[in-house]
């Protein structure tokens, strides 16, 4: 399957709590690029809320969601991480972890209950906290002489390509990124504007947004 053009993700890591039945669900979600970014996360929850009586999480790793994978972390099984897992994959959300810590209030709500509650959970974080779409582009070195440096980072950032990095030597490289389908004429464009001087090399996808 190729690599989608877009896919959506949390802007960051942010938190929102719902209550059912006197039971809280405090829901943490945040971006995650690898499954141990995920797992970094499930621990600073358990450590952040260590009277919790379970700390279900579920995350969708990779642009195509090729990773994804939940635990019920003691609530009866497909109760919780399931139902959290099945939010974040209907909502087409990737690279993003979300954890529940859940504070017993003293009444079962039973299995459908917290199917209910656990995916609320979810879906009521992600419609507060909001969502983002990060966009696939294509890295770009360009490497220019220093004296012809300074305009050319000037003309990218006004052609609205991000500069990700600059790194001075016996010449100047110059990291961007754009759109695929821009390479032609970028590619047109950067001859054009260093009278040929300039080197452009291909680099791998990246995705990037606001």
């Amino acid at each position: 399957m190729p690599a989608p053009d877009q896919y959506l993700t949390v802007p960051g890591p942010g938190v929102h709590e719902t209550e059912v039945n006197r039971s809280r669900f405090v829901c943490a979600l945040a971006p995650a690029a690898t499954e141990d970014d995920a797992l970094a996360v499930v621990a600073r929850e358990r450590r952040d809320h260590p009277a919790a009586s379970h700390h279900c999480y579920a995350y969708v790793i990779g642009a195509q969601g090729s990773v994804r994978k939940c635990s019920d972390d003691g609530e009866p099984g497909g109760t919780a991480g399931l139902p959290m897992l099945q939010m974040l994959t209907r909502r087409d959300i990737r690279c993003a972890v979300a954890v529940v810590s859940r504070y017993f209030g003293g009444t079962k709500l039973g299995a459908g209950g917290l199917i209910r509650a656990y995916g609320a959970a979810v879906g009521t974080a992600l419609d507060t906290l909001g969502t983002t779409t990060r966009t696939r582009y294509r890295l770009v070195t360009v490497t220019v002489g220093h004296q012809r440096a300074g305009k050319l980072e000037h003309e990218l950032r006004a052609r609205g390509h991000p500069v990700r990095e600059v790194t001075y030597g016996s010449r100047v490289t110059i990291h961007t990124a754009l759109p695929g389908p821009e390479l032609p004429a970028f590619q047109a464009w950067l001859a054009d504007a260093t009278a040929g001087t300039a080197i452009a090399e291909l680099g791998d996808d990246w995705y990037g947004g606001p």
